[in-house]
């Protein structure tokens, strides 16, 4: 049922879920682990954003001196922009800004940035971001934007998730650092899958359980169980960290079996063993931890192991339904490669690895 509210929400342009600062802390924090200096003067740019209330805005404003960074600009797109279903109006911190212009206010993206200490007190924090008015609406694809894309070192937001694919490209085609959440669905979508093959985009350290907690604005058209009245926080399974910044956790080996010890100790597989499928030159492999760390040819796998895959122990090779697949590992005289079949049943969408192993 979270899934659909996911769709729901993405087909209706309702991509206003707010991040929290403990989930942004504990993702950066991964990074840190690996290289202390990770943003140590570097400009990072929180395009999409929401600064007034963002916990992306707040978190790099109040650890600026910790990460060491070199410039924050947080832009955000205008009220206008937004899905009329919001109802957004101005917030306190905007009317009581000397800048605040009422014929801008709902027209116009906003731009905020920190770079010094504008308050004297001999530290950079969030008392000294400075803002303005964007000259446009803050779409991320405006020249304007564009612009302090190009300026950024890191990219770190919430992109709309309907947008998502369209904002991936445009960070690519400016060959930047990047830290986004993302829905898992994109990482099918042939363009994505490329990246993820070629070893340009990776999940990041992710999030508790694989479960993320977003506030929205919204209070209804929400399953039970998803949406939190008490909190105010909608839960998702299908999103995750996307990143091509390394972490540790990308390196932890999985601990596997041998194809033989599995098929004698794991009850799933001790009846038939590991399957070819009817389509592919590849075994089924139902559950990550049933991997066999011996087997030299392809196998499939479910689209939840990229959560634990370690470039150095495994290879990906392709996916199922989404044009990627190497042509010798399609099996002639089959109808169809959308997705993997055993004994004519079709399977769940597969992604295909080989072990690196010696």
């Amino acid at each position: 049922m979270a899934n659909q509210n996911f769709r729901d929400a993405k087909k209706a342009r309702n991509d206003e879920f707010y991040t929290q600062y403990s989930d942004i802390e504990k993702e950066i924090n991964a990074y840190l682990e690996l290289d202390e200096n990770a943003f140590r003067d570097k400009t990072v740019l929180l395009p999409c954003d929401d600064p007034e209330w963002s916990a992306f805005t707040r978190f790099f404003a109040t650890q600026f001196e910790r990460l060491g960074l070199r410039k924050l600009i947080s832009t955000s797109y205008a009220p206008d922009a937004k899905p009329k279903v919001l109802d957004l109006h101005p917030t306190l911190f905007e009317i009581e800004s000397p800048q605040f212009d009422k014929s801008k206010s709902t027209s116009r993206g906003k731009i905020f940035v920190l770079d010094e200490d504008r308050n004297g007190d001999r530290k950079i924090d969030l008392d000294d971001l400075d803002w303005t008015y964007l000259e446009g609406d803050g779409d991320f694809r405006s020249e304007e934007v564009s612009r302090l894309r190009d300026e950024a070192d890191i990219i770190v937001t919430n992109p709309p998730f309907s947008l998502f694919q369209d904002f991936l490209s445009w960070i690519m085609e400016a060959e930047k650092s990047f830290l986004l959440i993302g829905p898992m669905s994109a990482l099918t979508y042939k363009d994505v899958f490329r990246y993820l093959a070629e070893g340009k985009l990776w999940l990041g350290n992710g999030f508790e359980s694989g479960n993320a907690y977003f506030a929205s604005p919204r209070r209804q058209d929400f399953a039970e169980g998803v949406f939190d009245d008490s909190t105010g926080l909608v839960k998702f399974r299908n999103v995750d960290w996307l990143t091509n910044m390394d972490h540790g956790r990308r390196h932890q080996a999985l601990g596997l079996m041998t194809q033989q010890d599995n098929v004698k100790y794991v009850d799933d597989l001790k009846q038939a063993g590991y399957r070819k499928y009817d389509n592919y030159d590849a075994i089924e492999v139902s559950r990550t931890k049933y991997i066999p760390s011996d087997y030299k040819g392809l196998m499939g796998v479910p689209v939840s192991f990229l959560q634990k895959h370690n470039p150095e122990q495994f290879e990906i090779v392709g996916m199922s339904g989404n044009g990627t697949m190497p042509s010798d590992a399609l099996i002639p005289g089959q109808a169809k490669y959308d997705r993997p079949y055993l004994d004519g049943r079709r399977m769940y969408v597969r992604l295909f690895i080989r072990n690196r192993g010696e």
